[in-house]
This record gives C-alpha cells, structure tokens and sequence, in this order.
C-alpha cells in the first residue's frame, strides 16, 4: 500500500452491499467493509483509524533510511477489539476491482508491517496521540503503557515539551503548546499538610516530582506520564527544601537548602528517574537555600541563595558529572542582577536556558538578562511581558520550553483573575524588538503560580 503525503478525509458511502461501511481512499488501495462486523460505535472507529493512518503517512518523510521502503507495503489496519471486530479483517479492493482478504497476525501490531518500523513511525508521531492509540486495541494499548516508545523517542532525539502548572485556584494541569491544549492531571492523595505547605517541582525523564511537607516530614510525590498517576517517590538521603535543582534527560541533581531542623546544606544528591534511586554526590563548597540550579554544555551550575539568613551569594558553582568536582565561579550572580533590598523575602533566581545560553528575569528591573559565559557578565536583552517585582518574583514562572523562553504570570481583569503563558524565540531577529508571543490563557487560574515545570520527552 502506498500512502499520499496528504491523507484524504474518511467517508461514508456505499461500497458493495454494504451501505455504511467505513472506506479510507488511498492511491492504490481501497479499505472496506469495515463496519457490517460491529453495531457499535462508527465514529469512533472511523476517527481512529483516520488517526493512525495520518500518523503512519504523515510521519514517512521523518524517518530514517529504508522506513519508506516499509511503509510502501500492502498493509491492513485490522484487529480492532475495541471496536468489536476481534477475528475480522476488512477486505482490500484495489482501484482496478481486485480484492485481496487478509489474514491480522496477531504478533504483529500492523499487518504487513515489521513492528520494529511501525514502532519508529509511533516515536516519531505526537505523544498527544499515544492516549487514543491506546484505545484501538490491547496490543497499542500495552505499548503505550510500557513506556517503549519513550525510551525509542530518546533515540531517535524526538523531544516535545509540555508545561505543567499548578496555580492559586487550579489543581495541577499540563499544556501542550503543539495542539494548544489543557489536559487536568488526576488528584494527588497526599494528605492536607502537603496540599496547603509551599512546595517545589521538578520534571525529569516522564515524571514529574513534587516536593513538601506532610504530617510525618518531608514527602516527594511522583506523577508518572505514563501511568497517568500519582505515588510517593523515594526519599532523598537528607531531606530538605529550598534547594535548587534542575534536569538532563533521565537524571535531576538537586543541591543546597534547608534540612528539617532549618541547617543550610551544601550537599547534593543525584536522581536517576529509571532506577528512582538517590546517589548522593560530593559537596558543595559552600552552603546555600533559596538558590537556583540549572544545565548548561552538559555541567550541572548553581547560582544565587543565601548561605545565612542575611548574606546573599554573588558566586556560583559549576558541577563535572565527569569528574565529579565542584568549581566556585565569583561574581556569576551579582547583585546588580536580581533583587537584594531584601534577600531573605526575594525568589531564587528566576534562570532559564535555551540552546545551553543561560538567561534571567531580573525581579527588580522586570527586564530578562543574557549571561556572558565568555567574561562572566550580563546584559539587558529584553523587557518582561509581566511584572516580576510585585511580589519579589515569586508567582511567576521563567522557564525553558525547548527553543523559547516561556515566562507565566497572574493578570487581573474585570472579568476576573487569568493565567498568562507567554513565550519569545531569542533567535527571532533583534531581541529587543521582537514582541513576546501569547501563548495561551488559562482562565479562573487566579493570578499566582505556585509550581511550573516543563517536561520535555
């Protein structure tokens, strides 16, 4: 079966003696009575397999070598047992009248299709799809649970970015930038210490960690992209809060804060999301709360925070996952960057890096500032699209979202409180010139942003 780059809509019509069969129309083949083996629910067949053929066909140019090749066999969309046509195949006419039944392998997950090809034809197609390909059979359904098919995206170096937020007057939700949509997580069973108590999240791998405080102590509680649920995730080996943190790929590194008794840390520990164990890692050279971690060339970097309640840090520190060393860089976060009237009630740094170039929202000036690796300097680049210092920067969120800066804040209207989530490509012409982007507008949000990760997988 050849696929035309552009699939046509799905119709119904007369095929034979079937009147309401379901019949896609390719370039060289018809599929065919369909429907005369269910009475139930045709639409919903009929938008599925739209689905999964617009995937097999519109994905073909992205594939590697020899896909094509694949892809230009004859192959039938069968083994539907959602839809009731368990044991059935539908029948193949060709455009000259020819009509060939097929036999649905039931090892195979396409007919005709090694399933090595239609497994990278699956990693390359949107990870918005993988909840409705899990509905066309038991087969698609187990692959999507098992996680396969993010592992094989990892590979081939296929990433999309969803944004995951928890605001004042909404639970936690994530956004898909791509198809412009809001999708509600399911409810966290923590009790209501952990619901009410500040909190921080991180995104590594397909989960996404909670970190607070209940009844019994620290807790960290997990959401798994692919469970679709939440669960306790293991305990760091020293507990804490205010750390900085950041991810690459399957592992996170969270270092500094505060321990139950409120002692600043300079440890660090390291956090392997396929394993879900905690390595703990060397010390810092100094300790720090209320600091801020990110990734840069492949080095894990912390900068800002306070190693007492009244001493702000001006310099940074670079960790070697080679090496395992820690370097102090002076002067990496300067006071002249964010706030410092008054550190003790300022955020960590609002830092964000896209193509390994570090940025910040500055608190104080509302302006976003672009970090010089070269001579250990900052420089305006732009102004921010909300206001960062109403509440010394807390509230709002600046995060990477895969080539663009994404900065999310609170707005108050007549018509009430909204969430804004606006982005800007530092690689769109002038930087100061070019207009931040409204990406979405989440409504009856409130106006504060407790929590935001991005995950990208």
């Amino acid at each position: 079966m050849v696929f035309r780059d552009s699939l046509e809509e799905p119709r119904i019509g007369g095929v034979g003696d079937c009147e309401s069969s379901v019949m896609f129309d390719f370039q060289n083949y018809v599929i065919t009575d369909v429907s005369k083996h269910f009475g139930q629910d045709l639409k919903f067949v009929k938008e599925k397999l739209q689905m999964l053929v617009h995937i097999l066909s519109t994905r073909r140019n992205s594939l590697k070598d020899g896909i094509e090749d694949l892809i230009s066999k004859e192959m039938l969309i069968s083994n539907l047992e959602r839809a009731g046509l368990k044991n059935k195949c539908p029948v193949v006419i060709t455009k000259n009248g020819d009509k060939h039944n097929c036999q649905a392998s039931d090892d195979s997950f396409l007919p005709g299709l090694h399933d090595d090809a239609t497994l990278d034809i699956l990693a390359w197609s949107s990870r918005s799809d993988y909840p409705t390909l899990s509905c066309l059979n038991r087969k698609f359904k187990s692959l999507i649970a098992g996680g396969y098919l993010y592992k094989l995206r990892r590979q081939l170096g296929m990433v999309e970015h969803w944004v995951y937020l928890a605001c004042i007057l909404m639970p936690w939700e994530a956004f898909d930038p791509l198809r412009q949509r809001w999708m509600r997580l399911p409810r966290m069973q923590c009790d209501e210490c952990f619901t009410s108590a500040d909190k921080e999240s991180l995104a590594v791998g397909t989960q996404l960690l909670v970190f607070g405080r209940e009844l019994s102590g620290f807790a960290i509680w997990m959401y798994s992209l692919i469970a679709n649920c939440w669960s306790k995730c293991p305990q760091m080996n020293l507990p804490r809060c205010l750390f900085g943190s950041s991810s690459l790929g399957e592992v996170a590194i969270v270092a500094g804060g505060t321990d139950k008794n409120g002692c600043i840390l300079k440890s660090a520990e390291l956090y392997n999301s396929e394993l879900g164990t905690w390595e703990t890692l060397p010390d810092m050279n100094l300790p720090r709360k209320l600091c801020s971690g990110f990734f840069m060339d492949g080095k894990f970097y912390i900068i800002g925070g306070m190693s007492s309640p009244t001493d702000p840090l001006t310099c940074g520190e670079e960790y070697n996952l080679e090496t395992r060393t820690w370097k102090r860089i002076e002067n990496m976060y300067p006071s002249n960057v964010g706030t410092q009237s008054n550190p003790a009630m300022s955020s960590p740094p609002l830092v964000a890096v896209v193509n390994n170039q570090l940025y910040s929202a500055d608190q104080a000036t509302n302006v976003v500032k672009k970090y010089n690796k070269t001579n250990n300097s900052w420089t305006v680049v732009k102004r921010l699209p909300v206001r960062a210092n109403s509440f010394n920067g807390w509230g709002l969120a600046f995060k990477a979202c895969g080539n663009s800066l994404l900065v999310i804040g609170g707005h108050r209207e007549l018509q009430g409180e909204i969430i804004v989530l606006h982005s800007w490509d530092p690689t769109d012409g002038n930087s100061g010139e070019a207009q931040w982007n409204e990406l979405a507008v989440r409504e009856r949000a409130g106006a504060f942003v407790y929590n935001c990760a991005v995950m990208g997988c």
